[in-house]
């Protein structure tokens, strides 16, 4: 069940009710009788351990494609290869 917050708009209270989805907002203060205001608020589900981000499980082409990224130094130091009919005419000539 979703805990939703609560804040009276004449004593200022603030509380935390447990709600189904299905019922009704509370309305009254049981403090001061004032009205209630629904906040909205940052949820307290949070997903943690491994397995719920991309970078856990990645595809082989995703893999080579964040390497590549991560390693732009990497991609200068190489030199292009050159093909055996490029190097015939470089001896050729």
């Amino acid at each position: 069940m979703p805990i939703y917050e609560y804040k009276c708009t004449k004593c200022h209270e603030q509380f935390e009710v447990m709600q189904k989805f299905s019922d009704d907002p509370l309305k009254k203060c049981e403090a001061c009788g004032g009205k209630l205001k629904k906040l909205i608020t940052n949820t307290s589900f949070v997903l943690k351990g491994s397995g719920w981000y991309v970078t856990d499980y990645p595809s082989a082409d995703r893999k080579n494609a964040s390497n590549k990224k991560k390693s732009p130094a990497a991609a200068k130091d190489e030199k292009p290869e050159k093909k055996a009919d490029d190097k015939k005419e470089a001896v050729k000539t």
